[in-house]
């Protein structure tokens, strides 16, 4: 038998509700930061919220203002002499990388697709959190890198494009 609020009604509407909405505020949270943390540990009562970011050498100061397109963002890749530039998706964060919304559903993205900048293109899945990939660049998917349901380290290269011009 679940508990009772005073009025005696179901408490777990109540709990799954607020759940949800730490877990709205948290995805907002995270797209708003200029990459994402290692550590972010929220806590309700008296309301704390830390987030870390791991150093390498000195430590550089962070601004708060939202980047264009703080989730999957899409850099140059060194190509050979003889293959074109391209450009890579990468995840945002360490988890499971995702190429369709749920188990059986058409993929996002598949290679030959044209895709423009901030068009959905994956999932990343962060402790029960699914974070959307976006491409930052207009162009063709010339090779997805990573299979559906995939662990991946943040950074990591998930979909190689060729630029298209406009």
């Amino acid at each position: 038998m679940s508990p009772e609020n005073d009025d005696g009604t179901d408490r777990e509407p109540d709990l799954t509700a607020a759940l949800d909405a730490v877990r709205r505020s948290t995805l907002r949270l995270l797209a708003d930061l200029p990459r994402p943390p290692t550590a972010l540990r929220i806590r309700a009562g008296a309301l704390t919220l830390e987030a870390e970011w791991a150093t390498v050498g000195a430590p550089v100061a962070v601004a708060m203002a939202p980047a264009a397109d703080p989730v999957g963002v899409a850099a140059p890749v060194p190509a050979a002499d003889d293959e074109p530039a391209r450009h890579v998706v990468r995840a945002p964060t360490v988890g499971v990388f995702y190429r369709a919304p749920e188990p059986g559903a058409k993929p996002f993205v598949t290679e030959g697709d044209i895709v423009q900048p901030g068009q959905q293109v994956g999932i990343v899945e962060a402790m029960k959190l699914m974070i959307p990939v976006h491409a930052d660049a207009h162009g063709t998917v010339t090779e997805v890198l990573r299979a559906d349901g995939a662990p991946v380290e943040y950074d990591e290269p998930l979909i190689a494009l060729s630029p298209l011009d406009g």
